[in-house]
């Protein structure tokens, strides 16, 4: 398979750059059709640093949209016994359980791993191409500011007005895209920093939801307004009556579907605009909140949600304890401009 000089890029920074990868390395890569082309990216380049590669496809192993990990794929997972894996496939609804089962398999082999569903030709040559040390250093610098903060306010334009609260017991995690630690991971592209939060009051306009919607629907010509109260969404509302009830159908589809389990602010400078892909929007300086699954093994949060869905609300203005941090998506911080 030929690659152009861009895609070949990315697959090398999230291989080199993001992952760390040696000629000591094992790396298992889970794609799909859909995703084939970074995929074979991914495993050109790891073969070009020397690692051991194995990559796979999930139409081997059944029909789409798979609802859970196939024993046979986890079974080729654990023999192959990898020090690096990757997840860069589609997403389709219904299909969170299997990126779940993915999950246990790394937290259980402690592979350091790239997270990429719903990656497309188009994100690895946009964001997976970041300058990841600017991107770490920035995500360090915003986590020592928000790591002990206690509200943080957020409006926009079009009408978000968020306050949120935090709780010193629960974590702020860092997700800069540099991962060379054992059981260490990220979603790729990368620069984040989120939470669980305490609670959240107010409203949220969002241009682009999360999981399968993003794939499904893009970025939303008319906003879906989310009405939020006692850290649960109360209401949803969208000209696209089918969108609406599609996604108050997604929360209240599992248990704690509706309410707030992470809260998070993007730290990709080399972004500026949504693209319609989740996986690289919610890096987007700025935002994003998600309902349900609040990622408790990382932040400490003591519930839980099998689903997970993410908004964005674009052009944020944020302030942490009352001083600002961001003004209509820019950072106030010295040193936060994009690279050149």
């Amino acid at each position: 398979m030929e690659f152009d000089s861009e895609i070949l890029e990315g697959a090398r920074n999230a291989i080199r750059v993001c992952m760390g990868v040696q000629a000591a390395d094992r790396v298992f890569i889970v794609t799909d059709d859909e995703t084939l082309v970074v995929g074979k990216a991914l495993e050109a380049e790891a073969r070009a640093v020397k690692a051991e590669v194995e990559c796979v496809r999930l139409e081997e192993y059944g029909p789409r949209p798979m609802t859970t990990l196939p024993d046979e794929l986890s079974c080729r997972f654990t023999s192959f016994s990898p020090s690096v894996s990757f997840y860069a496939a589609g997403a389709k609804e219904g299909e969170i359980s299997l990126r779940g089962g993915i999950f246990n398999l790394q937290r259980e082999m402690k592979t350091r791993h790239g997270h990429m569903p719903t990656i497309t030709a188009q994100v690895m040559r946009e964001g997976m191409r970041a300058d990841y040390h600017q991107v770490h250093q920035l995500t360090m610098q915003v986590f020592e500011l928000v790591r002990n903060a206690r509200t943080i306010h957020v409006t926009t334009p079009e009408g978000t007005d968020l306050s949120a609260q935090f709780d010193a017991k629960l974590k702020w995690i860092p997700m800069g895209g540099i991962y060379h630690k054992k059981g260490e991971w990220g979603n790729l592209p990368e620069g984040e920093v989120f939470t669980c939060p305490a609670k959240v009051e107010g409203v949220v306009v969002a241009r682009e939801i999360g999981d399968y919607f993003a794939a499904k629907y893009g970025t939303l010509e008319e906003p879906m307004t989310i009405e939020i109260a006692d850290g649960r969404a109360t209401q949803a509302r969208s000209k696209d009556k089918g969108l609406e009830a599609e996604f108050v159908a997604y929360l209240d589809a599992a248990e704690n579907g509706r309410r707030v389990g992470e809260f998070a602010i993007g730290t990709n400078i080399g972004l500026s605009a949504l693209c319609g892909v989740f996986l690289q929007d919610e890096k987007i300086p700025g935002v994003h909140i998600a309902f349900g699954n609040p990622y408790g093994y990382m932040t400490g949060a003591d519930w839980a949600s099998r689903n997970h869905v993410d908004v964005i609300p674009p052009k944020c203005t944020i302030e942490v304890d009352g001083k600002l941090l961001m003004e209509d998506g820019r950072f106030t911080l010295p040193d936060s401009s994009p690279g050149d």
